[in-house]
């Protein structure tokens, strides 16, 4: 079974496109398409299901292609033994959220780069937020994502934290509560809000943490970029709760610290077995926190 091979099969899995797993593995769509024919006869056994609709993964893809994952790495491993350097290789499929600039998650993700340049990196954002990155790696899809849901929340996963951060409230400048030195929930009852969609982490948390105390908030705008809500609080469509390591540097808002004290946590989750690449990136992660 080519090397080759497996790894179209791998960039169609994790793109559903033939095509844009053509430009991930630097190869003509028709080599792609007629690699991974050659595979499903070899296996046989259709890996891909292909209409006008897109590319779907059949049944016996769904149940093949963590074979094809560990054959993938397990070649990248003995490239890596052989390098008399020993310098890592393989590929390493990383889930992050859609606002991270002012986070130090770049700087890691770099400096790896860096000290690994023949680990491929491919980087995704998840419109859905932090529940369909873990699903993501869960599938095989991903090797290490990014992840803003208690632990208990990722069941079958490996969930490695980096940082706990209490929530605070994103005022603009001119709000009268915002020159106060602490606010309390109550004091936040008739406000509306921004925040994210439901479904990401910040938001969830959030939510699940009001709703035990009682409280409903009438959230009148969001946003899937977090770094977009103190942007939005400064223009006056709302107030916002966030937890303090998302709030970026803004200009027309202040941050209040909570008298109630929530938390969330900002972790990372991997599968139980990771490979070298996927250990050595969580290393330097950890570290950074």
């Amino acid at each position: 079974m080519e090397t080759r091979l497996i790894q179209y099969a791998i960039a169609v899995a994790d793109e559903l496109s033939f095509t844009r797993a053509a430009q991930r593995v630097y190869a003509a769509q028709s080599t792609v398409s007629a690699g991974v024919r050659a595979l499903e006869r070899d296996l046989g056994t259709a890996l891909f299901e292909r209409d006008q609709r897109g590319v779907r993964i059949t049944p016996a893809g769904e149940a093949v292609l963590p074979a094809l994952r560990a054959l993938a790495d397990a070649e990248a491993r003995a490239r890596t033994a052989a390098d008399p350097r020993g310098e890592l290789r393989g590929e390493l499929r990383i889930g992050v959220f859609s606002s991270v600039s002012y986070l130090a998650i770049p700087r890691v993700i770099g400096a790896f780069h860096r000290d690994h340049p023949l680990v491929d990196l491919h980087l995704r954002a998840s419109p859905s937020g932090s529940a369909e990155l873990a699903d993501a790696v869960r599938r095989g899809r991903l090797d290490l994502s990014l992840y803003g849901l208690p632990a208990a929340t990722a069941p079958g996963l490996a969930v490695h934290r980096l940082a706990t951060t209490p929530y605070a409230a994103v005022l603009p400048v001119g709000h009268e509560l915002a020159s106060r030195a602490s606010i309390t929930l109550a004091d936040l009852a008739d406000e509306h809000f921004v925040d994210a969609p439901a479904g990401f982490g910040n938001r969830d948390v959030l939510d699940a943490a009001l709703g035990a105390r009682g409280i409903v908030r009438d959230v009148r705008a969001e946003a899937t970029e977090t770094s977009a809500i103190p942007v939005f609080v400064a223009n006056g469509l709302g107030i916002a709760l966030l937890p303090e390591l998302l709030i970026p540097p803004s200009e027309g808002v202040a941050v209040v610290p909570l008298t109630e004290r929530i938390t969330w946590d900002f972790s990372v989750v991997t599968r139980t077995s990771i490979g070298e690449a996927t250990a050595a990136l969580l290393e330097q992660l950890l570290a950074a926190y």
